[in-house]
């Protein structure tokens, strides 16, 4: 391996390194306030019960997401082009071919979805097949391919399940002290209850911002990699550019649905300036676009 691919290969590593650490930290806060609540068994009932809440999500994803937006399989024959695009991908990413949907909406938009790589969809709406050319959707759909051979539905499933287990323990806890009740640790131990109160407060609103985190750090290793897949970094930094202007000329309702599901379109439909950018489940597109431009200057390696 040359000097050059070694170095590509530990810039890609980047943020599978600040994900890993993440989900660590996210992981400690979960031991943290299940001790702090309830002990081991606190711990381990909330962890429990939120694994009981996701195991679904994940099992289903696919089919939910597709359903919510109305999303209908597109055969060969119906769109030869874009199954010739897709097919083209996955062999050079050395994946499935994965199933294809269109959705009926004229926001220009796209999603993989489906729980490993044999179980893969990609979807992409009607309005971004009007507004880009062949190159730019190359990168759009390479982009999602990206999400599917780094398993980021997987990630993203254990992710929501240890920040939905501190949702669950931060629950119990505020509806014990509504009784009077407190933590076994807090009795044992006398500990100051407005500590435990400050916590239970801070505790979810923390997991969700290391939440939205991960999935920022996500979105940019799939910027990565499907340009890698592609070999065009700048075709997908195009088409960000020319998505982020058509998300706002077209965007999708924003609702419940939308809101829970944002995280999985390549540009995010419920875009957030200024300080509430940190709440975005996606990073700047101006951002998205800097990082591509750098990394069309550099060799790259799959």
């Amino acid at each position: 391996m040359t000097t050059k691919k070694v170095g590509e290969k530990k810039h890609m590593s980047a943020n599978t390194i600040k994900t890993t650490f993440l989900l660590t930290l996210l992981s400690l806060i979960l031991i943290f306030l299940g001790r702090l609540i309830g002990g081991p068994g606190g711990m381990i009932a909330g962890l429990g019960l939120a694994v009981l809440m996701n195991f679904f999500s994940y099992w289903f994803s696919d089919k939910i997401v597709l359903m919510i937006y109305r999303a209908r399989e597109t055969s060969e024959d119906e769109n030869p082009k874009l199954h010739s695009l897709i097919k083209t991908l996955a062999e050079k990413s050395n994946l499935p071919m994965p199933r294809v949907y269109i959705v009926p909406s004229l926001t220009p938009n796209a999603f993989a979805t489906g729980r490993n790589p044999g179980h893969a969809a990609v979807a992409v709406t009607e309005g971004i097949m009007r507004i880009l050319n062949d190159e730019e959707l190359s990168g759009v759909l390479a982009h999602e391919m990206a999400h599917v051979r780094n398993r980021d539905i997987l990630i993203s499933s254990i992710v929501a399940t240890i920040a939905a287990a501190i949702s669950v323990l931060a629950y119990m806890a505020r509806y014990a002290a509504m009784f009077g009740g407190r933590g076994s640790r807090d009795r044992e131990e006398g500990g100051n209850p407005i500590f435990l109160l400050a916590m239970v407060i801070i505790a979810p609103f923390i997991a969700t911002l290391i939440q939205l985190a991960i999935s920022r750090a996500r979105e940019f290793q799939a910027d990565e990699v499907g340009s890698r897949i592609s070999g065009k970094p700048l075709a997908l930094a195009e088409a960000l550019e020319a998505l982020h202007r058509g998300v706002e000329r077209e965007p999708m309702e924003a609702n419940t649905s939308t809101a829970s599901t944002a995280h999985m379109f390549i540009v995010n439909p419920l875009t957030a300036k200024g300080i509430f950018s940190m709440f975005s489940t996606h990073p700047p597109v101006e951002k998205r676009i800097e990082r591509l431009k750098e990394l069309a200057k550099r060799p790259l390696y799959l």
